[in-house]
């Protein structure tokens, strides 16, 4: 990392020796003066209240500043709502209702200000999203509006009595089915298609570019990569992950985390402690995992052990009803899974983020019920409440009557904060970086090295002209094709010709076309089973990158050297041989 940068277990040391300290030392008696949530400290009074820190150790600094916060601003650190609007203090009439039903206030800086809230995700829609059920709403339109609306959000957040330490702003940017902000960045190609090309560096190549693209627009925390292994053809999980084995994507997680990091962005790996090994949907039901915990710890375990070798600065927990570990509790609400396994036997020792709190199975509990008993399982930050005033209320309560101590409390921020501490040594880049030409050459390097070919020849160009077709509701990946197939030299008619056939997220055996001499996946490739033509490839992603990279491959000017890294029933893995 950058100058302040410190080890995850050097990080333990140190909180661990100070949370008793601290515990002792913040304010939880009615005789220390607390500042009003409608009037913060100034930053100069708050920084000139926090004790210097020894050297530039984050740890350190988070210790200091935990000791002088009350604890208004202590239970303000743990939550990371959403909030509607586009800008920071200027929103719709829509947009100040939502926010006035979700935490009293009209605009986004007044909810970071009254909450003294440790972060806020940012949140969207993008095509084929299977997470569109827990968007409530969107902020995210173009890098300008959004580095604007995380300027916004850092100005409010840096008036608090915490503002000494960088406001979190977080968002999924996975890549793929689940990208939030799509115009005006480098798209990469999805997890899966990483998986496919199988190559780590190639993986931290690209998502370094990103992790700059991120840090751009003023984002500092992206919830990825995902660590599931795809065990089961899980449509909620699917191209969001890497693959099918803990080998396959153990490597690429690593990557993805290393690249995102170097550039001053925290990765969350998710979905701990592994939704691939269930295809049910977290966001509408609990998901049950059976799995033995031999089975958990051979595959389900390893990807996550890899992003947490790989410094993960955070894990994200699931809602996931482990049978072997902790039968009829969600993982997001599991001592046992959060604090035994996680930390006590995997050795995390960084940040633990819920899921989505507006998720069906989290909301069985009251917001306030279910903050108090993620902190107690052993969450550090609780994300998308659905009401960030009941939220706060039941922490501060709790503190009171004793159903959260002061230690669990102090013990989540100070992990935070020294989060926070450890992201600010980046200089954050200029706008005009964003789709730069060394960012473009990663996400096609890693594109071209996916394409997989399962059937038919490796390499040679097909016979044309060609015509490209698609399942219904693809015309701009259509096109992009066309556009690629056409500067490869390639021509393409609309009618005759040699059909090329797109399918992609969601589609299936009604999708694919007889008469096409080539199919291609742009998701999941198990629809390839049931494909007659004589030709199969997948990119695993509709990416202009990965439109590019088939289209070399069909121009017979690139050789298809992708492993599919999940399995197709009766076809093999490529055609192509080492």
């Amino acid at each position: 990392m950058g100058p302040v940068s410190i080890s995850p277990r050097r990080s333990a040391v140190a909180l661990a020796a100070l949370t008793a300290l601290l515990v002792s030392g913040c304010s939880d008696g009615p005789d220390r003066p607390r500042p009003a949530p409608s009037a913060p400290a100034s930053p100069a009074s708050s920084s000139s209240a926090v004790p210097a820190p020894t050297a530039a150790d984050p740890a350190t600094q988070a210790a200091a500043l935990v000791a002088t916060l009350s604890d208004e601003d202590l239970v303000g650190q743990v939550l990371m709502p959403y909030a509607y609007g586009s800008s920071a203090t200027k929103v719709s009439a829509g947009s100040a209702a939502g926010n006035r039903a979700l935490a009293g206030v009209d605009t986004p800086a007044e909810m970071v200000a009254k909450y003294r809230l440790g972060g806020v995700i940012l949140v969207g829609f993008s095509a084929d999203d299977p997470t569109s059920g827990n968007q409530e709403t969107t902020n995210v339109d173009n890098p300008k509006q959004v580095r604007e609306l995380t300027d916004g959000l850092r100005a409010a957040a840096g008036k608090l009595p915490a503002g000494a330490a960088p406001f979190l702003v977080g968002t999924d940017q996975e890549y793929g089915v689940v990208t939030r902000i799509t115009d005006g960045v480098t798209q990469l190609p999805s997890p899966l298609a990483a998986g496919a090309a199988g190559n780590p560096a190639l993986t931290e190549a690209a998502w370094r570019a990103a992790g700059s693209e991120l840090a751009a627009m003023g984002i500092n925390l992206d919830f990825a990569p995902v660590a599931d292994v795809l065990a089961t053809r899980s449509t909620v999980i699917g191209s969001r992950s890497f693959g099918a084995t803990p080998a396959t994507a153990s490597p690429q997680v690593a990557g993805a985390v290393r690249g995102l990091q170097a550039e001053g962005v925290g990765a969350a790996v998710k979905h701990f402690p592994g939704h691939g090994l269930t295809a049910a949907d977290s966001h509408t039901d609990l998901p049950v995992v059976g799995q033995s915990r031999a089975v958990l710890d051979r595959t389900a375990f390893p990807p996550f052990r890899a992003g947490i070798d790989a410094g993960a600065m955070a894990v994200m927990s699931a809602h996931l009803d482990v049978k072997a570990v902790d039968p009829g509790t969600p993982a997001t609400f599991s001592h046992k899974l959060l604090t035994d396994v996680l930390r006590g036997q995997l050795g995390f020792q960084g940040v633990v983020i819920t899921d989505g709190m507006n998720m069906a199975p989290a909301k069985k509990w009251s917001p306030g019920e279910a903050a108090v008993r993620a902190l107690n399982a052993g969450n550090d930050l609780i994300l998308m409440t659905p009401n960030v005033s009941q939220a706060y209320d039941g922490l501060r309560a709790a503190l009171k009557d004793g159903s959260l101590s002061k230690a669990r409390l102090v013990e989540a921020v100070t992990r935070v904060l020294t989060m926070k501490f450890r992201l600010a040594g980046h200089a954050q880049p200029a706008l005009s970086t964003l789709e730069g030409a060394d960012h473009r050459k990663a996400a096609a390097d890693l594109a071209a090295a996916a394409v997989t070919v399962l059937r038919g020849r490796c390499g040679g160009a097909v016979t044309g002209p060609l015509r490209v077709t698609s399942s219904s509701g693809r015309d701009r990946t259509r096109a992009a094709l066309t556009e690629a197939l056409t500067a490869a030299g390639v021509k393409v008619v609309t009618s005759g010709g040699t059909v090329v056939h797109l399918v992609g997220y969601g589609d299936g055996a009604k999708d694919l076309r007889a008469d096409a001499a080539v199919t291609v996946a742009m998701d999941t490739p198990y629809v390839l089973a049931g494909a007659k033509s004589p030709t199969v490839l997948a990119t695993y992603s509709s990416t202009r990158a990965s439109m590019t990279a088939l289209a070399a491959v069909l121009a017979g000017k690139a050789r298809p050297t992708g492993h599919a890294p999940v399995p197709v029933p009766g076809l093999p893995a490529t055609t192509c041989k080492v």
